[in-house]
């Protein structure tokens, strides 16, 4: 299944075009408080004491407490007695009526002074639903609405100033843990297409939103509000007009698996093609040698590192399976005398990756424009590893570069080029983080984040090059306009090298045949979700170094089935 993300006006127009299709409201309602029980359900399950857990409903006077009404019914038919709603608003409606018949313990939000009952309530459950606001929220919250939240966050931390005396953690009694919180199509004060907050608004373990995702559910700072994000499809068909033509989606594992090449058994390392990556300097030794053992780690049959010659005695100590370039250099900077070499082997590979460990020198810029503007500069394998090269005239015709990624200072020193996206490939895969970004689109950091979804669309086709706008959450856009958005957020993965382990990754799908916009997709969700798992096998975020995602790729692959 394709996950489409559409803004909440589109939402509203494939609703209606739904119900005009023969799919009521109704039903949609019916179906929406269905996908949250059972996920409410697989959370009770996981409990040591299923059947005696408590579960309190938020419950607003618009749709999305008639959801979570609905959720409700259901969960109340099989244990009433555990099921609690607290209501803001009165409601005398049928979706209240069915779930009231049922013998469930109900609150009224007027009728609760100082919020004490909401606080016993909450800070007595295993699961917490909020059903209070959904897609239609308006900012910021009517009082009323944030005194409510802002006491529901209050019980969810009851037990923090206890925690905070505790001097040897190794004595600290057993942690009792808060209730789970799953909210009903985006947690309440989120605007779900700007990604902007209330500051009341209650944070969510996870999310279940409905038919199609929202941008603002990754869109910060909202989006560190979803948590886990499930998309319940409510049986609306990808085909209904208002969906089908969009080209924004989220990454889902099936997807993944879909796109990853086969590895038939009668293969050798020629079935995986040879990716060639060009990166390092004496400041910045490490960085080629990650992206090298990421593209080995993508599936690549063969990785060769080109760098500046006094680097590559440090890098091939640790680095047994590739082979190597050695370059011209300048003061240990990859020298502008290189690029027809670079051109010239690049053209027995199947991929090419620039930048990782560049430097910014003026040599290494002037590199990257004679390799990209395909000079017919005089080449020698003379001299090389030296200041100085000597020149043997000759000239030949240039072959046309494989698929390119460039990456980390080869962005930077991209920016520096008058009109730079002329002199690229089609298609060429680049890789920036915000600040590279804000360098290459001449905007600010603080616009890019905030209109990453346009900025992302509107560059890569402004450019004609797949643009992976990397952050929580990464974009990856294509010049015809299709945005893919991977569904991870990890401070694992914001430590130094993590980005030159992504490219490789890139370059090593790409030396497999697959295609920029695919490889840029599979790579950077094998990439985040290796980033999520180390965290969770670690049971924490805290302490991981780049080389760390090594291992937990393979994990990835294992989990994923491939």
């Amino acid at each position: 299944m394709t996950i489409k993300v559409v803004s909440v006006a589109q939402m509203r127009a494939v609703e209606a075009a739904a119900d005009a299709a023969g799919i009521t409201y109704g039903d949609m309602m019916n179906e929406a408080g269905r996908a949250v029980a059972n996920r409410a359900l697989a959370f009770l399950a996981s409990l040591p004491n299923p059947t005696e857990a408590r579960l309190t409903f938020l419950i607003g006077g618009g749709n999305n407490g008639g959801d979570g009404l609905v959720a409700a019914r259901i969960l109340a038919e099989e244990s009433p007695a555990l099921v609690r709603l607290y209501l803001l608003t009165r409601r005398d409606d049928e979706l209240f009526k069915a779930v009231e018949s049922k013998g469930v313990f109900i609150a009224h939000a007027e009728d609760d002074q100082r919020y004490r009952l909401l606080t016993n309530m909450i800070a007595s459950a295993a699961l917490v639903i909020d059903a209070l606001f959904g897609i239609g929220v308006t900012l910021p919250l009517r009082e009323d609405a944030a005194k409510l939240l802002r006491a529901a966050n209050q019980a969810l931390r009851l037990d923090d100033e206890d925690e905070l005396d505790i001097i040897d953690p190794t004595q600290a009694p057993p942690h009792f843990p808060r209730p789970y919180v799953i909210a009903v199509d985006c947690p309440s004060g989120l605007d779900c297409d700007t990604g902007a907050i209330d500051k009341s608004a209650l944070p969510a373990d996870e999310t279940v939103t409905f038919i199609a995702a929202k941008p603002g559910l990754f869109a910060f700072p909202g989006a560190a509000a979803v948590g886990k994000l499930t998309v319940a499809p409510l049986g609306i068909p990808g085909s209904l007009e208002g969906l089908k033509a969009e080209k924004r989606t989220v990454v889902d594992a099936g997807s993944v698996i879909k796109l990853l090449p086969p590895r038939p058994h009668d293969a050798h390392k020629g079935t995986f093609g040879k990716a060639l990556i060009i990166g390092g300097s004496v400041n910045y030794t490490g960085a080629p040698g990650l992206a090298a053992r990421a593209a080995y780690r993508s599936g690549a049959g063969l990785v060769t590192v080109g760098a500046p010659a006094p680097t590559i005695s440090a890098l091939a100590a640790g680095l047994l399976e590739a082979t190597w370039l050695l370059l011209p250099h300048d003061l240990g900077a990859l020298a502008d005398s290189a690029a027809p070499l670079i051109r010239e082997e690049a053209a027995g590979y199947d991929s090419l990756l620039l930048g990782p460990g560049w430097g910014r020198e003026k040599t290494t810029r002037d590199a990257l424009l004679k390799l990209l503007t395909a000079a017919d500069a005089p080449r020698s394998r003379a001299a090389l590893g030296f200041t100085a090269t000597s020149a043997v005239s000759g000239k030949t015709n240039e072959k046309p570069l494989p698929p390119l990624v460039i990456d980390a200072d080869g962005l930077n020193l991209l920016g520096e080029i008058d009109q730079w996206w002329k002199q690229l490939p089609a298609e060429t895969i680049l890789t920036p983080h915000p600040g590279e970004m804000s360098r290459l689109a001449g905007m600010d950091i603080a616009e890019v984040q905030a209109r990453r979804w346009e900025i992302a669309a509107q560059k890569a086709a402004e450019w004609n090059v797949v643009l992976v706008l990397k952050g929580a959450h990464t974009l990856i856009a294509h010049p015809d306009g299709r945005v893919a958005a991977l569904p991870y957020k990890t401070s694992t993965l914001a430590t130094a090298g993590t980005g030159d382990i992504l490219a490789g990754l890139i370059v090593g799908l790409l030396a497999q045949g697959m295609k920029p916009f695919d490889a840029a997709i599979c790579a950077g969700s094998l990439h985040g979700y290796a980033g999520e798992l180390l965290g969770k096998r670690r049971q924490t975020e805290r302490g991981t170094v780049a080389s760390d995602l090594f291992d937990a790729l393979i994990e990835a692959y294992r989990s994923l089935g491939v």
